[in-house]
C-alpha cells in the first residue's frame, strides 16, 4: 500500500472510531445500532493496528543491527 494511501486510510479510519465511540458513550442509540457500531469499531480497530504494524516494520527496515540507518527493500506480505 502506498504511504500516502496508508496514511488517509489510518487517518480516516481513527476519525470514524473517534466517532463512533462519542455515539456510543451518549447512550442514546438503540441495541441494535450499538452492536453495529461496535462491530464497525471493531473493523476499523483492526485497519488501524495494521497501518500501525506496516509502519513499525518500515522503522525496523530503516535501522539495521549496528544501530546505522541503513535502506532495505519492504515487502508488503
Amino acid at each position: 500500500m502506498p504511504k500516502k494511501k496508508t496514511a488517509t486510510l489510518f487517518e480516516d479510519s481513527l476519525a470514524e472510531l473517534e466517532q463512533l465511540v462519542s455515539q456510543l458513550e451518549q447512550g442514546e442509540l438503540s441495541l441494535e445500532e450499538s452492536l453495529k457500531s461496535f462491530e464497525r469499531g471493531v473493523n476499523l480497530t483492526r485497519t488501524c493496528q495494521k497501518a500501525l504494524q506496516e509502519a513499525e516494520q518500515k522503522v525496523q527496515i530503516l535501522i539495521n543491527k549496528n544501530g546505522t540507518q541503513t535502506l532495505e527493500p519492504f515487502t508488503d506480505e
